[in-house]
């Protein structure tokens, strides 16, 4: 059975519990859209300097655009496709001839149910652009985090429930479904910002880590990937049974920048299933909490993307 793993002290968290963020700068990735530009949104109007890293460099403009018009900070953009690790070495190279620090790193960017097919780099594409392409891009944005002694979150999903790491077949090769494969990239997710914390804590950095999920949300994410039956089951769906992007958005927004996150914490709504509803502690299974599987699947994720996180961990303490 699912479990929580903090009684955080509070059962309905609201974005207007947030302090000023004036001077603080919050990076999101795939924040141009559905539960990244709401968090984006939030966190500038509560004075903070945003950065959205975007795939799609025009529609990443225009969001820039509409959130300078009320953003308290300024707000920037980087390019980012995390389905391509040049692009992934890229957006980080930018971000650090940009900026000198980071207050908040949000891996928000995701897909959902999508067809079987590869990333640039041959890698499943959702496990790849999920899990992957966030644990590579937040280890070389990890030295800006750590000059704000800053926190790195980390979306995750109700769908980790069912999620199972294939961990001899990584690629689902054999016997790949659409819903195979989010389940296992939305709960590589969960575990890997459970084991970061775990590992800055044993590191003694000022860096700390945290999980939410946004329980069911009215985004495009339901409509850009799905096909077939579920494409037209999430129509009816996100219509009938889905909470709004903005309110999916404030677990993500209190991890990254409420006072009362526990480090290590899992946050989301409460409501039937943690579907919807008022934001508090969310459960994590039992394959999400093994510290042995995670680690696993941290030295798996260091292998296929060429990056070994041991030297700046060393480099925190």
């Amino acid at each position: 059975m699912p479990r929580k793993l903090f009684n955080s002290g509070f059962t309905n968290w609201t974005p207007d519990r947030l302090p000023d963020l004036a001077g603080k700068r919050y990076l999101i990735t795939g924040g141009n859209s559905g539960i990244g530009l709401e968090a984006a949104t939030i966190l500038g109007n509560a004075g903070a300097d945003i950065v959205i890293a975007a795939r799609n460099a025009d529609k990443g403009r225009k969001t820039v655009d509409a959130l300078a018009r009320t953003a308290g900070g300024a707000v920037d953009l980087i390019p980012l496709d995390l389905s391509n690790m040049a692009s992934i070495r890229a957006a980080a190279d930018t971000a650090h001839q940009r900026f000198d620090k980071l207050d908040g790193f949000i891996n928000n960017a995701g897909i959902m149910q999508t067809p079987q097919m590869t990333t640039a780099d041959g890698f499943e594409l959702q496990f790849g652009t999920n899990h992957l392409g966030h644990f590579l891009l937040s280890g070389l944005m990890f030295d800006l985090v750590e000059k704000a002694a800053g926190r790195i979150v980390t979306v995750s999903s109700v769908a980790h429930r069912f999620g199972e790491i294939h961990f001899d077949d990584l690629m689902l090769t054999n016997g790949y479904t659409p819903t195979k494969a989010y389940g296992q990239s939305k709960l590589a997710n969960l575990m890997f910002a459970l084991e970061l914390n775990r590992r800055l804590e044993r590191a003694g950095s000022a860096v700390t880590s945290y999980a939410c999920h946004p329980g069911y949300s009215n985004t495009r994410l339901q409509s850009t990937g799905p096909r077939g039956g579920w494409k037209a089951l999430y129509s009816f769906t996100n219509t009938l049974l889905a909470q709004s992007a903005e309110k999916g958005a404030i677990p993500t927004v209190l991890c990254a920048a409420g006072t009362e996150a526990k480090p290590g914490g899992y946050y989301g709504p409460q409501g039937w299933s943690e579907m919807r509803g008022a934001v508090s502690d969310a459960a994590v299974t039992r394959a999400a909490s093994s510290e042995a599987d995670a680690a696993r699947l941290w030295a798996e994720s260091e292998r296929l993307v060429g990056f070994n996180w041991e030297p700046i961990l060393k480099a925190a303490a």
